[in-house]
């Protein structure tokens, strides 16, 4: 027993931080920080789990894939995914059974990460969401349980249907009445990823810990000190692009004062989120990829577009709304605006899989989930979900696999059966999760 408590102290002296004024910079694995004889197996890093949920579907004519390996097809939509497929794992036909029958848009999407039994009315019940329940076994190790960001603001009111739009703006749940609340502003994001508060929180967080970076850099192997010196790089990068968007909110939040209105009632972009999705989005992710990097959260969600979303897509070529598009969800409009939303997946994992760690990578020791809380929008479909997961998990799933349970009957294709399975992994070891008992068959 000792000798792993020591194996897991060796490993967290490796991780380290930098402090400046006002601010606290965590840092990625640096091997040479301790030495060990040899490389440290999967099992010593840290493992991480990731959602990005997209809403209202999929154009299902174009969401398929075939094969294993290297000679695994990926469909139109798949397609971002081409040059990681080997660390990808395509899943079709699960569903989430407390979600069917129950009504359209909120009652399909307040409990798809939990399966359970949600509540019309005036009081909101869901039930704790698998990010959440893992954030709660993990995140005593990391300064932030968990992150959950979003590019588009929460509704508020009710559905025809008599559920809360609160079901439809939140996957992740911390207590069965209580979603946990979503970041917006990558801004706020970044500033709670670095600890970056008080009056220097405008001024550029690698300028305050440079002596600090400095000294470690003399102290450090030469490879560590070019892992240090693309990490501070990276950092810079995203720093820059976030300062822009922090300048938009500021001003927002001086003309949202200045009309005496809240700031959350403005319409986007008068709201101060950013104009363009492309750049919120892979902001979001940058911000994601670095705190996985660094240890400061284990797990994090992001609501890409949330349910009933009222996005636009300009740069699609796409007129309507993701709401209104998805009702013909099998347009090549709306094939484009799903294939958006899985880029990010395969962006978000395409920068994780660039983080060496041990003999492996940040990806490799993650397990990225992406799914919709719908397979066809115009018919509000979700008989099965789209979805699909990427990396290894420290080599507790084995990658490169298209998995296909839509004809197993409905005992064997239940979501919260995949749940259970990837909880295992963490060390959670649950009798029953939603409506299921048993693991997920051959995951």
């Amino acid at each position: 027993m000792r000798k792993a408590n020591d194996k897991k102290m060796s490993t967290m002296t490796r991780r380290t931080v930098l402090r400046g004024a006002g601010v606290t910079m965590a840092l990625p694995f640096l091997e040479s920080l301790h030495a060990f004889a040899d490389t440290p197996p999967a099992s010593a890093f840290p493992k991480r789990f990731g959602v990005l949920f997209m809403g209202n579907g999929i154009n299902e004519n174009h969401w398929s894939a075939t094969g294993q390996g290297a000679d695994m097809v990926l469909s139109k939509t798949l397609q971002p995914l081409e040059s990681i497929k080997q660390k990808v794992i395509y899943i079709d036909g699960l569903f989430n059974k407390e979600a069917t029958g129950k009504g359209i848009h909120p009652a399909m999407t307040g409990n798809l990460l939990s399966g359970a039994h949600i509540q019309k009315g005036a009081i909101i019940k869901s039930g704790i969401s698998i990010d959440q329940l893992i954030a709660n076994h993990v995140g005593d190790a990391t300064p932030q349980s968990s992150v959950v960001l979003a590019c588009e603001a929460p509704m508020t009111g009710y559905h025809e249907t008599n559920y809360s739009l609160a079901y439809s703006s939140h996957v992740s749940w911390q207590t069965p009445d209580s979603p946990v609340p979503v970041e917006l502003y990558p801004s706020l994001a970044f500033d709670s990823l670095f600890e970056n508060r008080g009056s220097l929180r405008n001024q550029s967080i690698l300028d305050r810990v440079r002596d600090r970076a400095e000294a470690l850099s003399k102290q450090i192997s030469s490879t560590d000190k070019s892992k240090l010196d693309e990490y501070l790089g990276s950092v810079r990068e995203v720093e820059k692009r976030v300062e822009a968007m922090r300048k938009t909110k500021d001003s927002a939040e001086g003309a949202a004062k200045a009309q005496n209105k809240p700031l959350f009632s403005m319409e986007r972009p008068a709201n101060g989120l950013p104009d363009d999705l492309r750049e919120h989005t892979r902001l979001m992710c940058d911000i994601i990829a670095i705190a996985f990097q660094t240890d400061k959260t284990r797990v994090a969600t992001l609501l890409q577009a949330r349910d009933l979303s009222a996005m636009y897509y300009p740069f699609l070529n796409v007129t309507d709304g993701h709401h209104g598009e998805s009702h013909n969800n099998n347009s090549d409009g709306y094939e484009r605006i799903a294939q958006f939303h899985l880029s990010q997946l395969a962006y978000l994992a395409k920068k994780l899989d660039s983080m060496p760690e041990g003999d492996g990578t940040v990806l490799d020791h993650s397990c990225l989930m992406f799914l919709s809380n719908m397979w066809i929008g115009r018919r509000h479909d979700n008989s099965r979900l789209p979805l699909v997961l990427a990396g290894g998990l420290s080599g507790t799933l084995k990658t490169g696999r298209t998995l296909d349970y839509y004809k197993a009957g409905d005992d064997n294709r239940k979501m919260c059966s995949l749940y259970l399975s990837l909880m295992d992994r963490f060390g959670i070891k649950l009798d029953q999760f939603g409506d299921a008992t048993e693991r997920l068959k051959d995951l």
